[in-house]
């Protein structure tokens, strides 16, 4: 492991429905001694719930906050920081749900419409070519209106269990390269802080 983790404490904030104990969220989070968000309802979703529980396990951090966000996860990351731009160091964006995608199930839609501002932090974004939640163009368009990196993975479906990513080692990759943002950024006179 890497020794600037120490430098950062990671939440884990699941997308709808939680991540089971096989996806490569729980082994994570395990990994890196990360906090998980503490939702009240995760099989339907309401948004100042979830706000608020990102909120709460941002607060418990004793060191710059990160988040490592799937699907839902990354939207509720996204209305957060309208709320708390400074709150957060950075930000892992893997597989970002579209909630304003045609027949997009009814429990997502308080979380539409997507924000459309600038990311206030450091951020990455991980999406497929073959997420059937996010078509390659909406992942694109994210990542636009966010300004954030985007990393494809190829013919990786949802990024989840069912496209067996369960420990994802692979992914850390790009973990990483989010660390080494935020470290160039601090080199560069930008604080890293909670607020």
């Amino acid at each position: 492991m890497r020794a600037d983790y120490a430098d950062f404490d990671f939440i884990i904030q699941p997308g709808w429905n939680n991540s089971s104990p096989e996806h490569w969220q729980s082994h994570w989070q395990q990994r890196l001694g990360a906090h998980r968000v503490d939702n009240q309802e995760w099989n339907l979703p309401r948004l100042e719930d979830w706000r608020a529980g990102l909120d709460r396990a941002v607060d418990a951090c004793r060191r710059p906050a990160v988040v490592i966000a799937h699907s839902l996860g990354c939207i509720t990351v996204a209305h957060y920081a309208q709320r708390h731009p400074h709150k957060l160091a950075g930000a892992l964006l893997v597989a970002p749900a579209d909630v304003e995608r045609a027949r997009a199930p009814a429990a997502l839609l308080p979380f539409a419409p997507l924000p459309q501002q600038p990311l206030p932090f450091a951020a990455r974004i991980v999406a497929s070519g073959t997420d059937p939640f996010c078509r390659p163009l909406r992942s694109a368009r994210i990542a636009s209106l966010w300004q954030a990196p985007l990393a494809w993975l190829l013919d990786a479906g949802h990024i989840s269990v069912a496209s067996g990513h369960r420990q994802w080692p692979d992914g850390l990759a790009e973990l990483n390269a989010l660390l080494d943002g935020l470290r160039a950024r601090e080199s560069g006179g930008v604080r890293i802080r909670n607020a």
